[in-house]
């Protein structure tokens, strides 16, 4: 065991509450989650912040030793990459996404470079015995996931958004919509379903009215898959439904097709019957028609709404109501129409009566 002083804490191991002056150990568990201590071994001009655990963004350079914990990742538009075999201090890993997880990368994207190649030091230590110097190794999340967890809403009306694929303006939707209910006098709680470990998408509901939201990984999951994507949509359902909120949010991250669990999640029986209604996030008509073919002919889901970049003009809204029969606004130009169309959707009776806009 031996001292490092760290320049950047990942969010990704906020549940933690890591100070900068920490303890590791060069005996590490080779297992999903475990949080480490790495230096940076490169600079990069591109895709070159880390998400620390206040929110904020702050650039990465040569040298800096951080904090993050292990894990995979997947992403169709970013890194792809594995949990090593083994890992001990002197192995250089990569760090796969910006909220600090890290592990061996399989393919990088063109478009974001190679990632930042890391030198481990060893692996973070937690003392909880009070008195006692005995190490525990370091693991993300606030609690445990309960697998066999029941599902239960208390009836509260839930809106999900799901998306042809990664970077289809689901957050951008999500955002939207909340803003909206709050506009009308709605409490909302939100959460996101599936995905890498990031914040930044759940911050951005706080931002736009959420009165509280929650990520798979407060439940120690860096990156969901099919196994527990189900299991983590259900407790966070059940936990988002107390406090009394009106209306409950949730992105699923990734697409309608992917590796994150997304489909295994819209194929439960329980969820899909909890689910009040559905918006599709959609790049383009083609994707929006895919992804609503594929709702009803698979999940049967009917959408409420689509949006997205495939909304981005008259033309593709167009096409999408008269090709697919299914309303379309974007929430960038037609953020109080879209949020308007999904309350409309759950049957909620907003508090406040509709302010006059400009769109």
């Amino acid at each position: 065991m031996k001292s490092v002083v760290v320049d950047k804490i990942a969010s990704v191991t906020q549940a933690c509450g890591l100070g900068h002056e920490l303890r590791i150990s060069e005996s590490i568990p080779c297992e999903e989650g475990v949080v480490v201590v790495v230096e940076v071994l490169a600079n990069k001009s591109t895709y070159n912040t880390l998400e620390l655990t206040s929110g904020r963004m702050a650039k990465v350079s040569k040298g800096d030793i951080v904090v993050g914990a292990l894990g995979h990742r997947k992403a169709l538009f970013g890194y792809s990459g594995h949990v090593p075999e083994s890992v001990r201090p002197g192995d250089v890993i990569q760090m796969l996404n910006i909220g600090g997880v890290l592990g061996i990368c399989d393919s990088a994207n063109a478009d974001k470079g190679r990632p930042f190649d890391c030198r481990v030091l060893g692996g973070v230590l937690q003392f909880p015995y009070l008195g006692e110097r005995i190490g525990v190794q370091a693991r993300i999340g606030f609690r445990p996931l309960d697998l066999a967890a029941a599902l239960d809403t208390r009836a509260v009306p839930v809106v999900a958004l799901a998306g042809t694929c990664m970077e289809a303006g689901k957050t951008a939707a999500a955002c939207a919509i909340i803003a909206r209910m709050r506009h009308r006098g709605l409490a909302v709680h939100a959460f996101k379903a599936t995905g890498v470990s990031l914040r930044r998408d759940i911050l951005a509901m706080e931002d736009a009215g959420a009165r509280k939201t929650m990520i798979f990984t407060d439940f120690g999951v860096g990156t969901t898959t099919a196994s527990v994507g189900p299991a983590l949509t259900r407790a966070m359902l059940s936990e988002m439904s107390q406090g009394q909120p009106d209306v409950i949010v949730f992105e699923l991250g990734d697409g309608l097709l992917g590796t994150y669990g997304v489909e295994a999640i819209l194929a439960s029986p329980d969820i899909r019957s909890g689910i009040t209604a559905l918006v599709l996030s959609a790049n383009d008509p083609v994707a929006a028609w895919g992804g609503v073919t594929l709702l009803r002919d698979r999940f049967g889901i009917e959408p409420a709404v689509v949006t997205g970049p495939a909304t981005d003009n008259q033309v593709g809204v167009d096409i999408i109501a008269e090709q697919m029969n299914v309303s379309a606004f974007n929430a960038i130009t037609s953020g109080a129409a879209l949020g308007d169309r999904v309350l409309d959707a759950t049957g909620l009776a907003p508090r406040f009566p509709v302010r006059p806009t400009t769109e």
